[in-house]
């Protein structure tokens, strides 16, 4: 079976498009700032874990963090059904303004909730509340994001400019990690766990509301635009998705198990893996991290480039072949090495497969779906399957580790990297007669069985 993207009898786009640099700067901002906000819960789990549960040992706290950070997930398949929804009808613009607010919203919920000591069982249910209200938000953010770079990029350019996506990803982690170091260098270890940790989502609710005005004045996508003027654009939804294009959303659905697995594995559990495992001081593993993901920023315009010269399947199946040989070495050696410079050159290893993934994963689903139905075709399934798979990575790890099978883990991961590898294999080739080049008008779906 064959996967190819819905054929169409569309006008032709421009070729040219003025200020796309602007574009995707605009597009990224609040992109950068909302996964800022979803990775200072990951990085500050260490400190902010005995304030909202009772005492115990460091693996069960982190586990019960990681719990509510696997909760958080499970609102992305409403939040990528919701606002992916809002986006094909109303708007990129509207729906990345609104995820935006919802985060902040978490963030500062989050920064002013008392502890467990002080008001008991309630620490934990607001946590849930907030982290609900965050995965709504990321939920959306990612089809709405995904989709508006993919359609402002420049037609033969579009790998390169859609890889921003997961650069502002990349730098909304690192601008977390920074805030760590620079805490971990200015307070005590007792003042990081008393109220150090509330200090960063602070700045995440702040921003978050700067992001939230700027995205108000962000211009709108051509093709939702020329969508609209049209007058008679076929309606999207839910429905149409499944009925027309299963098969599209089922290759999605593929793409993303392995990509999101291997994502948040190497970029945020690795580094407690680096601490709880391996024995490596939290201040050297936030170094560590913050140095590979800086160098990760630039491994994504690189594989995007490459996929438009070359095509996107031979840069995905070099994250999923990767992936599948390397998975279980890297992380076998890191849990045994008190080296720092060897964790570091093992991260990076890793990450470099990853870019693979990262780089492609807004332009390669973005072009197998109409303008119609482009932020819920990519949103949903994204969002279904990081609300399985990779919302509960961790708390699958951290389970393996307490029952003594941590090794169990590193096969699972590798796993879900071959479903990646299969889910590319039966996708015909995006970048050819792209989706994306056409107008939004009526389109016949194509797909070869």
């Amino acid at each position: 079976m064959m996967v190819g993207i819905p054929g169409a009898k569309e006008l032709p786009l421009p070729h040219k498009k003025p200020g796309v640099v602007a574009n995707v700067v605009r597009g990224c901002l609040g992109n950068l700032v909302e996964w800022y906000d979803w990775f200072v819960y990951a990085s500050f789990s260490i400190y902010f874990a005995a304030s909202f549960f009772p005492k115990g040992n460091q693996t069960a706290q982190l586990l019960s963090t990681a719990v509510v950070f696997a909760v958080g997930f499970l609102m992305r398949p409403l939040g990528g059904w919701l606002l992916g929804l809002y986006a094909d009808r109303f708007g990129r613009r509207a729906a990345l303004t609104l995820s935006v607010t919802l985060m902040s919203f978490g963030s500062l919920t989050i920064a002013i909730t008392p502890g467990y000591a002080s008001i008991g069982i309630l620490a934990p249910v607001i946590l849930v509340v907030a982290r609900l209200a965050q995965g709504l938000s990321v939920g959306g953010e990612f089809g709405s994001s995904a989709t508006y770079l993919s359609e402002i990029a420049t037609p033969g350019r579009r790998g390169f400019y859609s890889s921003f996506q997961y650069v502002s990803i990349t730098v909304g982690q690192l601008a977390a990690l920074l805030v760590m170091i620079v805490m971990q260098a200015l307070l005590t270890e007792a003042q990081m766990y008393a109220w150090g940790w509330r200090i960063p989502f602070v700045l995440g609710a702040i921003a978050g509301l700067v992001v939230m005005y700027l995205r108000r004045s962000m211009m709108e996508s051509e093709h939702f635009q020329r969508s609209s003027a049209t007058g008679s654009r076929p309606r999207g939804g839910l429905r149409v998705l499944v009925r027309s294009h299963r098969r599209q959303v089922l290759a999605v659905l593929g793409l993303a198990i392995g990509g999101t697995v291997a994502f948040y594995t190497f970029t945020s559990y690795l580094q407690k893996y680096m601490v709880n495992t391996a024995g490596i001081p939290k201040q050297t593993a936030s170094l560590i991290g913050f140095a590979a993901l800086f160098l990760f920023i630039f491994m994504q315009p690189v594989a995007g480039a490459l996929s438009d010269r070359f095509g996107r399947r031979p840069v995905m199946f070099g994250f999923s072949v990767g992936g599948m040989l390397l998975t279980v070495p890297i992380m076998t050696l890191v849990g045994k090495t008190s080296n720092p410079w060897i964790a570091f050159l093992l991260m990076i290893t890793a990450l470099v497969f990853l870019s693979g993934y990262t780089a492609l994963s807004a332009i390669i689903k973005a072009e197998m779906f109409p303008t119609n139905v482009r932020a819920l075709g990519v949103g949903l399934p994204h969002a279904l399957a990081t609300a399985v798979f990779g919302g509960l990575s961790e708390p699958i790890a951290l389970a393996l580790k307490q029952a003594g099978h941590e090794s169990v883990f590193f096969w699972w991961v590798t796993g879900c990297v071959a479903l990646t590898f299969v889910a590319t294999w039966v996708v015909r080739e995006p970048s050819r007669d792209s989706s994306l080049e056409v107008s939004a008008l009526p389109a016949r779906d194509s797909v070869a069985g």
